[in-house]
């Protein structure tokens, strides 16, 4: 992923529109596009960069998770990716250049490109999967079967029976037409994928009767899932080839994970931390103890000071969730609010006893502490 910020990279605003972001990075594919700079190494990473950038603020999704996390925000979102070469680049957004030779190729700079051979990459499929609060803090692999497009195993994904394919007769084999007519500023020439063999350059004479020269039929696979811990609901993971087969053995598909979490009976999960909502009776508060609390693997002993007020925090160091592919020490708390329990009914003897406490100047809060308890109320509602 490049450093730069994207709209520094197309040399747009950050409210720009979608047309001046597409306008924006045209211009700049041209600029500095293979066949006007054969050769040139920073002309070709200036290119990449270009499209990286593109790929992410063309798609509203991208864009708006961008503008709130930066690139980090859009990793595992599918498109451009580092391993990417120029003919991967051609393909994603080759139609922008219609006009000027198909492809991305500018057949009047360089000698011109010849059209490359298609990829049919196979689709991409999407799966929404639900975690449990231990899976979200340590992480885990699943196995999932999935119905989608798989190799033909006759044929191998070649789509022939015999293996063989001839030269297409249409294109003679380049995978392209190149058409030449009169506009306003003289000859323009142009290339388009061959209608005959869709950009292949060769045709298949007697087609697989199992996958009909598709090279792929429908089956079924078992695919194995890493989760790395720290996600959290919405997030979505890529997972590059292990969508669907392409046909005529070109590159699988992606699978898209999208991760949902499974609410936990006792816990809830506030960002990296974990809340528990501790209730106490009158006592207790009073006079302190010692209770065991839940947390994510297990139970924990803590210590419940005497004269402990309603909505006191205690915390857990490191009991909550880490950030994904964080360091050891990006780990979240457990967070413990502590409330205490007012019965309803009381007993003769019972409200008896509360009289006389209640006539005790010890159970009167102080001046002090109606301060403090005001200053937090205060400050949560100015939060």
């Amino acid at each position: 992923m490049s450093q730069r910020d994207y709209y520094e990279v197309l040399g747009v605003a950050k409210d720009a529109s979608a047309d001046e972001i597409k306008s924006a990075y045209k211009k700049m594919a041209i600029k500095y596009h293979p066949d006007r700079n054969p050769g040139d190494a920073e002309a070709e990473s200036k290119f990449k960069e270009a499209a990286e950038a593109y790929d992410v603020l063309r798609d509203p999704e991208k864009r708006q998770r961008y503008d709130q996390f930066g690139p980090e925000g859009v990793k595992g979102m599918g498109g451009f990716n580092a391993e990417m070469d120029m003919n991967d680049i051609f393909s994603m957004f080759g139609d922008m250049f219609s006009g000027f030779g198909g492809f991305g190729g500018f057949s009047g700079f360089g000698g011109g490109r010849q059209q490359r051979r298609p990829r049919y990459k196979g689709r991409d499929m999407r799966l929404a999967v639900e975690l449990d609060l231990n899976e979200v803090v340590n992480g885990t692999t699943k196995k999932f079967k999935l119905k989608k497009d798989v190799t033909c195993q006759h044929c191998h994904g070649s789509g022939s029976a015999d293996g063989k394919t001839d030269t297409c007769p249409t294109c003679h084999g380049s995978g392209s037409i190149l058409k030449t007519q009169q506009s306003l500023f003289g000859m323009v020439q142009t290339q388009s994928v061959c209608p005959n063999c869709h950009g292949e350059g060769t045709v298949i004479k007697n087609k697989c009767s199992h996958c009909r020269g598709e090279g792929i039929v429908t089956g079924e696979e078992i695919v194995e899932i890493k989760f790395p811990a720290g996600l959290a609901k919405g997030m979505v993971l890529n997972n590059q080839g292990k969508g669907g087969a392409g046909k005529h053995q070109g590159a699988n598909g992606d699978l898209q994970i999208i991760i949902k979490e499974k609410k936990h009976p006792e816990l809830v999960r506030d960002g990296n931390n974990i809340v528990y909502n501790l209730l106490l009776s009158v006592p207790d508060a009073t006079l302190g103890c010692d209770v065991e609390v839940p947390t994510v693997d297990g139970k924990a002993k803590i210590h419940i000071k005497p004269g402990t007020q309603p909505g006191s925090v205690l915390r857990l160091k490191g009991k909550g969730i880490p950030e994904v592919q964080g360091y050891s020490g990006d780990i979240g708390d457990e967070v413990i609010n502590v409330s205490v329990y007012i019965p309803e009914t009381l007993s003769s003897d019972e409200k008896q006893a509360m009289v006389k406490m209640n006539n005790s100047d010890n159970f009167k809060p102080s001046t002090s502490l109606k301060e403090k308890l005001f200053k937090q109320f205060r400050s949560y509602f100015n939060a």
